[in-house]
């Protein structure tokens, strides 16, 4: 009795771990709602952080800064409305 259910718990878990794992990578804007890279830094530099480059990754756009703290920073952004989707601090 005890099995069944726990397998179900198991595959509930593992579906919604895959699925929020993979929402967390890519963003689903249309190109002709991106806005444009430079609104982007600009946005960006008023915070105090040094672009170093901005990419294309998984229809998301991939940051390579400095913050103003000194720190190395990879981040995610929707091109949509330019939120931070995921940030990682890099030593």
């Amino acid at each position: 009795m005890l099995r069944p259910l726990f397998a179900a718990v198991l595959t509930v878990g593992a579906l919604a771990a895959g699925s929020a794992s993979a929402s967390d990578h890519s963003c689903n804007v249309p190109m002709a709602e991106w806005q444009p890279r430079e609104a982007l830094q600009q946005k960006l530099q008023a915070q105090g952080w040094e672009v170093r480059r901005i990419k294309t990754e998984d229809g998301c756009y991939e940051v390579y800064a400095i913050d103003s703290k000194g720190t190395r920073i990879e981040a995610v952004y929707d091109p949509k409305s330019l939120e931070m989707i995921k940030t990682e601090k890099k030593d």
